[in-house]
């Protein structure tokens, strides 16, 4: 069990400062840590993958405190005789994962961690950092060949109706228009607790000339574009506030929820791990359906619509989605199936729907900046809701991602990171949120 220290005197990381956190343990330390070197990761990670990187730091944090701890198996495996400070463990275990992704700040993180164990009272030899070194090596070789980061050909689709191809930037900020398919090996690797990629792969979309296709093309025509759009102020106001970094601030709330109702790294090691893993997890499955499917964007349909085969589509050569479309296709949403992923692995963990926590937008043009939800599902219903009111997905593609988070977080929750001589309650292999 930790104990609540204030965080203090931890240097710095290349361009970014780690400033002080009231009554944090190691792992919420940690996470903003890792979330502060995924963000400086020069050259930037491509697409969603930094998710990657935090279900690989807290994994080897969570082997880390359960060697010592014991109140839940182990990810990569057993470290047997495990003694020491938890702290110091989670500590080393995140600095060692971190310098093997990234090695170019090997020397700040290495201040970060010197200052961290001295902050925090804990000695350079606390038996804990062997078992800290010990569990991010293991989780380093077990994750070793995954293909995470593989470089694969720029990708740029293909030019035939139905089929996305890379699309037309048309404001600030990046991606450039006609960037290549964004980090597509994510849909070729090896999950970190599912099966497979396709394990969870939902049936396709709609075909062109379905009714549903025809309804969610005309509603994300409607709702979604630049310009003469028929979004209410309120609507507008919450495609704004989600327009923004959903690593850094999904993880920021994490850590809010943890603070404010996690009192022991044990627990707290195993909340951050199912929540990353499960996301990860999710990634991966929502990518390999993204680079199946093939599904144009909406940018694309409704620029072609004539042409569609689909009397009931009417084009518009002009039209623009509010936000810029992301380099990758349509079906399945990622931001629903990462976010229901993380929302249903609080669900389970918690054991409640109905719970209070607030998510920040670092959108400097959102008002106000701060959301308060009282159940997790609320939160998800409006980021399935907003991508359409953004005009970069189809309402078809958000629920197939969001059935895809909650089944891969539900069967996470289900096979990994039990409690050790026994199951608990509220295990679910499906199911959606009222």
């Amino acid at each position: 069990m930790t104990i609540r220290r204030t965080l203090a005197l931890l240097g710095t990381l290349g361009v970014i400062t780690l400033p002080g956190v009231a009554l944090a343990s190691a792992i919420e330390d940690w996470n903003l840590i890792t979330v502060q070197a995924v963000l400086a990761a020069t050259p930037p990670r491509p697409g969603p993958s930094g998710f990657l990187d935090m279900s690989k730091v807290h994994a080897a944090m969570y082997d880390a405190v359960q060697a010592i701890e014991g109140d839940f198996e182990p990810y990569a495996g057993p470290i047997p005789g495990a003694t020491g400070s938890p702290e110091a463990a989670a500590a080393k275990a995140a600095h060692d994962v971190l310098v093997s992704l990234f090695p170019a700040q090997s020397g700040s993180l290495d201040t970060i961690y010197d200052n961290y164990l001295a902050s925090h009272f804990l000695a350079d030899d606390d038996p804990g950092v062997a078992v800290g070194q010990q569990a991010a090596a293991n989780v380093i070789a077990f994750r070793a060949g995954d293909g995470a980061f593989a470089a694969l050909p720029p990708f740029f689709g293909f030019d035939e109706i139905g089929v996305w191809r890379s699309t037309t930037s048309y404001l600030p900020p990046p991606p450039p228009s006609g960037a290549p398919f964004a980090a597509e090996f994510l849909a070729y690797m090896t999950p970190y607790v599912i099966q497979s990629a396709s394990q969870f792969r939902p049936q396709g979309p709609p075909a062109l000339n379905s009714g549903r296709y025809t309804k969610d093309y005309n509603e994300v025509k409607r709702l979604g574009s630049d310009v003469n759009s028929e979004r209410t102020p309120e609507q507008t106001a919450t495609a704004i506030f989600w327009n923004l970094n959903f690593l850094a601030q999904w993880h920021l709330a994490f850590r809010d929820i943890a603070a404010a109702h996690v009192d022991n790294i044990s627990d707290s090691s195993r909340l951050f791990a199912l929540i990353t893993i499960s996301m990860t997890d999710a990634m991966i499955t929502v990518w390999d359906s993204k680079r199946h499917f093939m599904l144009w964007r909406p940018v694309t349909a409704i620029q072609e619509g004539d042409d569609d085969g689909n009397k009931h589509t009417d084009g518009d050569v002009n039209w623009r989605p509010f936000i810029n479309t992301p380099p990758y296709p349509d079906y399945i949403s990622g931001a629903n199936g990462v976010g229901w992923a993380a929302l249903r692995a609080l669900k389970l963990f918690f054991g409640t729907d109905h719970f209070t926590f607030t998510v920040t937008s670092n959108n400097p043009a959102a008002s106000p900046a701060t959301r308060t939800y009282t159940r997790f599902s609320d939160a998800g219903k409006e980021v399935l809701e907003v991508r359409i009111l953004q005009g970069i997905h189809f309402r078809f593609a958000d629920e197939a991602g969001a059935k895809v988070g909650r089944k891969v977080a539900s069967y996470v929750f289900k096979h990994a990171l039990r409690p050790v001589g026994g199951a608990e309650d509220g295990d679910e292999e499906d199911g959606d949120d009222d």
